[in-house]
């Protein structure tokens, strides 16, 4: 049994590799939410070493702990309130001198810590030699080397972590920043001053305190009013004694001499301990870039990889798809067998197993796109695309920090609409939302995979391709559109920051493109199961049905008039009567089944949406198919699986609904007219519900849904009846 439990916080810069010593602590034993009250991504892990029972809680990536964005406040307000036994502070070693100002920082709260010096091999063939002995006599913390993306150091790092958590030595109050003789005045005086007020009432560090009142911090000062009382304006008024004399001393705001000091600290750090070993070591994250983004290179580049990507996703996971269709089709079977006949029998075959089994043989497809995305972010390549596609944004009226939310929705529009809080200005991240849906989700991908493989064969990978184009064009003009109209302003200027290449740790891609996929499941298993339950219910009902003709009297003669046949020719020539007698059976049975669909609940429905959709190429099920997609895209194929009155037990369900899908009098044009449609048209629920949050508007909302159908409906239009115009259809 674990001795007891402690938590320790991960604390970083951005890109510093803190998610990856984050993996390589906690493997797969990760849960992920939301910091309470803010859309802030908090991820926690677990996991037992030397008899203790460790939670490690992923900060978000700050360089600083000031009170300027959710992502500061958030990771100061849990060092502070939450009181973790321990901060592991995770620092960019090839970087040193920027991510030791947030290490200075943490060094002044009331907490143990230690220093993480990540991608020491980085740093090495920049030609850089780091003295962790002397940085960590410099500031009397542990330093421990790792090398994340080969999971070296982690080892030595838990060691690190128990000891340090074991040690009953106290906390250094020495070895800080010293922000020079008159500011340390003014907070020793400041310190004593807040001490003789507050007495036990104040839960942090008072000399902390005191340097966030001379630095104006609006958090500290909330904190001051509602711990002190009456006390708290005496504490706020002699801080602000004390910055006006500042102020007055160095001509400047106490704020911005306080940085300068902590960055002049920093540089005293970064002279002692950091060697340069050799000035012609080339970096070769330089070096790459210089291809991957050059100026003539660099997006052609980047075409390809996504191209590359979709080809991978449809042509890579046709294999397991395969398998995974056989596997619905016996297990069908097998409950089908096992199961009286009737109505619960139908529930379970082509209700439940029918309906979720259409969509999850399309799991692999979604791994293979999520694995991809993973290795684009751990790789680095990320941020380079959106600075390669800089130019390109600013066609909208964005910028490439834009376009990082935009190349997540290729994975999911909904955490991909949350991702735009990190956007400055409320107009760019309002246009960022509302084009985001164009970047086509997973989602989507099983119903274009359905129709391109159906229609299009060995050309399915390149109409998968160009419907994410098509995506992608779209999002251009109507950014532009709305750029120009409903959301007028000048573009907010930015700096991309270019984190070094790294080799992707396999364990991280898989972590990472696990946590995505879940999603993916948890909708199997929850709505989508519901959305083809509801379906095939309004498919079956009613149950009494008045057919225009006899089928069984139609069947029971065709099997008269093949009995016959067979009595007249020779036994050789039988086999032959039978499949020509069980293909009429099959017709007439087909024939039986449309009707009964037809004259269903859902046949109603389909029947009246049919004239909204009919110019569009789509019948009546395809009608119904978009609809149901309105509360997840995956629906769609299990509504179409069902409305073809495909089921559970054709061990070949796939081809079996493809087979369905040609014989319904959908053309290749029409079927690309309804990927277009799909693709442009009002997103799932849970996005719309993002949307709603994130812009905190109804009217955002609701336009996003209008703009977003009336545009799919236009132009799956042109597509259809442009093409036929031209001899396409």
């Amino acid at each position: 049994m674990p001795k007891k439990s402690i938590t320790i916080a991960l604390a970083g810069n951005p890109n510093s590799g803190k998610s990856t010593i984050f993996n390589n602590l906690t493997g797969t034993r990760q849960k992920v939410g939301n910091w309470p009250g803010v859309t802030v991504e908090k991820k926690e892990g677990h996991l037992t070493a030397n008899g203790y029972r460790l939670t490690v809680v992923d900060l978000p990536g700050t360089y600083s702990l000031t009170a300027y964005s959710i992502e500061e406040i958030v990771a100061r307000n849990f060092i502070l309130d939450e009181k973790p036994e321990l901060v592991v502070n995770i620092l960019d070693a090839s970087n040193m001198e920027r991510n030791l100002y947030l290490a200075t920082q943490l060094r002044e709260l009331d907490t143990k810590v230690i220093f993480v010096l990540n991608m020491e091999d980085v740093a090495r063939q920049r030609g850089a030699k780091i003295d962790g002995d002397k940085l960590s006599e410099l500031l009397d913390v542990p330093v421990v080397f790792t090398v994340g993306n080969r999971n070296e150091g982690t080892e030595e790092l838990l060691k690190t972590i128990i000891s340090v958590v074991e040690s009953d030595v106290e906390l250094p109050h020495t070895r800080r920043v010293s922000y020079g003789k008159d500011i340390e005045e003014a907070v020793g005086e400041l310190s004593e001053f807040i001490k003789d007020k507050t007495a036990e009432t104040l839960r942090h560090n008072i000399r902390w305190v005191a340097i966030k009142l001379l630095e104006n911090d609006k958090i500290v000062k909330e904190r001051i009013r509602e711990t002190a009382g009456l006390e708290g304006e005496g504490i706020l008024r002699e801080a602000e004694l004390k910055r006006q004399k500042i102020r007055e001393f160095f001509d400047e705001e106490p704020e911005i001499v306080m940085t300068e000091r902590r960055y002049g600290f920093v540089a005293g750090i970064v002279k002692e301990v950091l060697k340069t070993v050799s000035d012609k070591r080339v970096d070769r994250s330089r070096q790459i870039d210089q291809i991957l983004t050059n100026r003539l290179l660099g997006l052609p580049i980047f075409v390809f990889f996504i191209w590359a990507m979709f080809q991978m996703t449809f042509s890579l996971g046709a294999y397991p798809m395969s398998w995974i269709d056989t596997g619905v089709g016996l297990l069908g079977q097998a409950a089908g067998g096992i199961l009286p006949g009737g109505l619960f029998r139908d529930l379970i075959v082509d209700g439940m197993i029918a309906g979720v089994g259409s969509v999850a043989i399309f799991l692999p497809n979604i791994l293979i796109l999520f694995f991809c995305i993973a290795l684009f972010e751990d790789t680095g390549y990320m941020a380079r695309a959106a600075f390669l596609m800089d130019k390109v944004m600013h066609l909208i009226g964005l910028h490439g920090k834009s376009f990082i939310p935009m190349l997540m929705g290729f994975g999911c529009n909904a955490p991909a609409i949350m991702a735009t809080r990190t956007l400055e200005s409320e107009k760019d991240r309002i246009l960022t939302i509302l084009i985001n849906p164009l970047m086509s989700c997973s989602a989507r991908l099983p119903v274009y995979i359905l129709l391109a493989g159906t229609f299009f064969g060995a050309r399915a990978g390149n109409a998968i391709f160009s419907i994410y184009v098509l995506g992608i064009v779209l999002a251009i003009l109507v950014g532009r559109l709305f750029r120009s109209t409903v959301l007028r302003g000048s573009v907010a200027p930015f700096v991309m920051e270019l984190p070094p290449y790294r080799a992707p740790m396999l364990k991280g891609l898989m972590i990472h493109m696990w946590d995505r996929s879940k999603i993916f499941l948890r909708k199997m298993g929850g709505v989508i199961l519901i959305g083809s339950l509801v379906i095939w219910l309004l498919s079956s009902f009613p149950r009494e049905v008045r057919f225009s003709m006899d089928y069984e009297s139609e069947i029971a003669a065709i099997n008269a008039r093949y009995a016959v046949s067979m009595a007249e020719v020779k036994s050789e020539l039988r086999e032959e009567i039978v499949r020509e007698r069980d293909r009429a059976v099959s017709a007439i049975e087909a024939e039986k089944a449309k009707e009964k669909m037809e004259k269903s609940y859902i046949g109603h429905i389909g029947k009246a949406l049919a004239p909204v959709f009919a110019p569009l190429g789509m019948d009546w099920r395809a009608s119904v198919a978009v609809l149901s997609g309105f509360v997840a895209k995956e629906i769609v194929v299990s509504t179409l699986g069902v409305l073809h009155a495909v089921g559970a037990d054709e061990t070949e369900k796939s081809e079996a609904l493809k087979l369905a899908l040609k014989k319904s009098g959908m053309t290749p044009l029409s079927a690309y007219a309804m990927m277009a449609f799909i693709l442009i048209y009002i997103p799932c629920l849970a996005t719309v519900s993002v949307i709603r949050r994130e812009t905190n508007s109804w009217k955002w909302t609701i336009f996003s849904i209008s703009y977003s159908t009336i545009l799919a409906w236009g132009i799956a239009f042109l597509i259809y009846q442009g093409g036929k115009g031209i001899g396409l259809g």
